[in-house]
């Protein structure tokens, strides 16, 4: 083995033409692996964008033929106007046909409910609040609605026919109700494609309300975490790999409804898509695993006479900031020349890494623009108090509007607000307190051994001298804050956040400049 200590790298790259040819092979397998998985991925993405194309066109006809029933009708309760004994017979005969009204009424132009489908009988003579009502008031057109919260307080979308005598006088309007979280013929015909690998289908009105949805409890309320519905609701078919309101990977496809202003979306998890495909890969792993082996072992044996003192090398590079390192290092077998002249050049570069690592550690938990610490300090600190069981409230807080600030004055005068901002958040908090930068706009005051009272009136005082500052070039900008407290509010600290996050978000919706403490 002496040979070994006189030879170098250039002299031991033949023992790695094996170790090539594997890698070679590897590359081929997962070059093929991607071009496969890839084909599969845009064959489901298309065949998702031709599922929303059809059921959207289902939708489309549906709501055509219902409304140009309603027209029909109307036209019909025209003639016998002044017989109100008629009007209640022809509604009641119109809304036992309809499979997609889940009830039906006819309102005069007063908006008073003249006849109504016997579910909701007890409307009648009652005068419609309703915004869907108003429309038909206002528009007197043919017309599909927004979706509101009804008298009877149901979440509905009401189409709508106007009702004109002879004369072309406007005196009613007859309207067929669909009630979003009922069963009617809307949600038969998204619903009966619903698969049990994840899939499933979702419809948006042009506020990106949800209309449809295998969750009942998210209809009616917004969903603006996907920039594809602005895409949806140009009316622009499509499809896209997204990401949903939990975190999972969907492959979607998406249609418009003209007459209604919807958009639908069709979209499967990704991972479904791909556990076919893994599943054949494994076996083809599988197979060529002897061969394979056999390659690696002899392989293995001839480079680890090569790797050893590498590897220790490197195993030393992640301790090197402990003084026993160094010694580990110089006692070394480096039985070649580049690792021989690694070793010394590692064993010089220790002392220069062990004056430094203090500051770098400083450095990396402190945001530079700012001068607060940073989100890598923000699980130490979570951790320590949950060990220490320390008791603690959060506060969370953004700038409103801070995309305009950046938009109008520049990102160099947004800088300069965050760093204003910045030595606010330090005047208002208290010495023990960790005023923590998240990101962007984001910041995020943990008070320790305060009380809930307490950290409301610190996020208050902090609003307050937020909304007098003047900030340079831009002038005043407000915050919106919301404060939770541990043990009080959830079991672990990391709760805690997303808690105050969403009180925060509440603030916003309730206006924005102000402070959040409650869910409700």
């Amino acid at each position: 083995m002496k040979w070994l200590a006189k030879s170098n790298l250039r002299l031991l790259i033949v023992g790695l033409v094996l170790l090539s040819t594997l890698l070679a092979v590897i590359n081929m397998f997962i070059a093929s692996a991607k071009v496969q998985k890839q084909s599969l991925i845009d064959n489901t993405l298309q065949h998702n964008e031709g599922y929303a194309t059809k059921l959207a066109q289902m939708l489309q006809i549906t709501i055509e033929n219902a409304q140009q029933e309603l027209i029909l009708s109307a036209r019909s309760m025209a003639k016998s106007w002044s017989d109100a004994k008629q009007v209640q017979q022809d509604l009641l005969g119109l809304s036992e046909q309809s499979s997609l009204f889940n009830s039906m009424h006819v309102a005069s132009s007063e908006g008073l409910v003249l006849a109504a489908s016997n579910n909701i009988s007890q409307l009648t003579g009652r005068k419609l609040l309703g915004l869907g009502h108003q429309q038909a008031l206002t528009m007197r057109v043919a017309w599909v609605s927004e979706p509101f919260i009804s008298q009877l307080d149901n979440l509905l979308v009401t189409l709508t026919a106007p009702i004109y005598t002879a004369d072309g006088q406007f005196v009613g309007y007859l309207a067929g109700n669909v009630y979003l979280k009922h069963n009617n013929l809307l949600s038969r015909i998204i619903g009966e494609h619903y698969q049990k690998d994840g899939s499933y289908v979702y419809i948006i009105d042009r506020q990106k309300r949800l209309l449809y949805h295998p969750e009942k409890k998210r209809l009616g309320i917004p969903t603006y975490t996907n920039p594809m519905l602005d895409t949806v609701l140009k009316g622009i078919p499509g499809h896209q790999v997204v990401v949903n309101s939990v975190g999972v990977e969907m492959l979607a496809g998406y249609a418009y409804v003209p007459v209604a202003g919807w958009g639908l979306v069709s979209q499967r998890p990704t991972k479904a898509v791909l556990d076919a495909h893994e599943g054949l890969m494994q076996k083809i792993m599988l197979t060529s695993m002897p061969m394979n082996f056999a390659m690696l072992v002899v392989i293995w044996i001839f480079s680890g006479l090569i790797s050893k003192p590498l590897k220790v090398l490197a195993r030393n590079v992640k301790k090197m900031t402990l003084r026993s390192t160094i010694e580990k290092v110089e006692n070394l077998n480096a039985w070649y020349y580049e690792a021989q002249q690694l070793k010394q050049a590692f064993l010089l570069g220790l002392e220069n890494i062990h004056d430094k690592v203090d500051k770098l550690q400083h450095d990396a938990d402190i945001d530079p623009l700012t001068g607060l610490n940073n989100r890598r300090l923000l699980e130490q600190v979570l951790d320590t108090f949950l060990i220490t069981n320390t008791s603690f409230c959060a506060i969370t807080f953004d700038i409103d509007h801070f995309k305009k600030v950046n938009d109008n004055y520049g990102h160099a005068a947004g800088d300069q607000v965050l760093r204003e901002l910045s030595a606010i958040v330090l005047d208002s908090s208290r010495e023990n307190d960790v005023c923590i930068r998240l990101g962007g706009e984001e910041f995020l005051i943990l008070m320790t051994h305060c009380k809930l009272e307490l950290a409301v009136r610190v996020a208050e005082r902090l609003r307050a001298a937020v909304m007098e500052h003047s900030f340079t070039d831009v002038g005043s900008v407000t915050i919106s804050l919301g404060v939770a407290a541990w043990p009080e509010h959830n079991k672990t600290p990391q709760e805690i956040l997303r808690i105050a996050d969403k009180r925060l978000y509440r603030a916003k919706n309730l206006g924005r400049n102000q402070v959040c403490c409650s869910d409700s």
